[in-house]
């Protein structure tokens, strides 16, 4: 009776675990592939999961927000799907290397010209954007997913700060504190002066070297005198074997004349 008491609630706690995953990371999400720093360029994915069990996902509609207007988006040709992006004016013109832009992307969308995301498969849409605002501690997307059955999934709605996950959260993509060069040249540059990762300085390292040339030498001649006490025992065994012959060769006859 107990075992039976604890393997139903081992099921039950297992299929809670399922159920409150497939909540968290069904929803169409934006995922950075490196880091995606304050007033820098970014190259992003947006997720897209089927949560249908009948229809295909056809099209992805992504909003940008005009609070924060982006200048600069591309994207990644991805196999199976038309893209096309929508560029809109803007109120307050913005300054980009000494020129002045009075538009910038507003949206992007991608219709499948095939099968499209078919059930229990996902698809991701790559897209190069920049430059990312300086006064910002994450960008909401807005993002209409919709099927071949013609249901429209909106993930239009922004989580409060403090409270629960919406039902359609927008995708969100959050920025990190701004790097020197808004190119991760900060962390190249430490990389460059620390190529080992150890921090050491340059004395530091030639110490290193040189308990590591005398560990190299010890290490040596630990195996030439390995190797010349294995070939004597060789030597030995073999001397062995020969006079072991002879004396069973010497005894042969007079055991035969018994």
């Amino acid at each position: 009776m107990k075992i039976s008491r604890v393997l139903t609630a081992s099921a039950v706690a297992a299929g809670s675990v399922v159920l409150l995953s497939g909540t968290a990371f069904a929803h169409v999400s934006v995922q950075p592939q490196g880091e995606a720093a304050k007033g820098s360029y970014a190259t992003v994915n947006f997720k897209v999961p089927n949560e249908s069990d009948t229809a295909s996902t056809v099209k992805l509609e992504v909003n940008f927000p005009m609070d924060h207007p982006l200048a600069s988006v591309m994207a990644q040709p991805v196999p199976g799907w038309d893209v096309e992006v929508t560029k809109s004016k803007l109120d307050k013109p913005l300054e980009m290397h000494g020129e002045k832009i009075d538009e910038a992307v507003s949206k992007v969308t991608w219709t499948a010209d095939g099968k499209g995301i078919e059930p229990g498969t996902f698809q991701q849409f790559p897209l190069s954007l920049g430059q990312l605002p300086e006064d910002a501690d994450q960008m909401a997307f807005k993002a209409l997913q919709t099927y071949s059955d013609k249901t429209v999934v909106r993930w239009i709605e922004e989580a409060k700060e403090g409270g629960e996950e919406p039902e359609h959260p927008a995708p969100v993509l959050k920025l990190s504190a701004a790097s020197e060069d808004h190119h991760g040249g900060g962390a190249s540059a430490d990389k460059a002066a620390d190529s080992d990762g150890s921090g050491d300085s340059a004395d530091d390292k030639g110490g290193h070297d040189d308990k590591a040339t005398a560990a190299a030498d010890s290490s040596d001649g630990t195996a030439r005198a390995l190797g010349i006490a294995g070939i004597l025992v060789g030597a030995a065994g073999v001397a062995f074997g020969v006079l072991a012959g002879r004396r069973r060769t010497s005894e042969t006859p007079a055991n035969s004349s018994n």
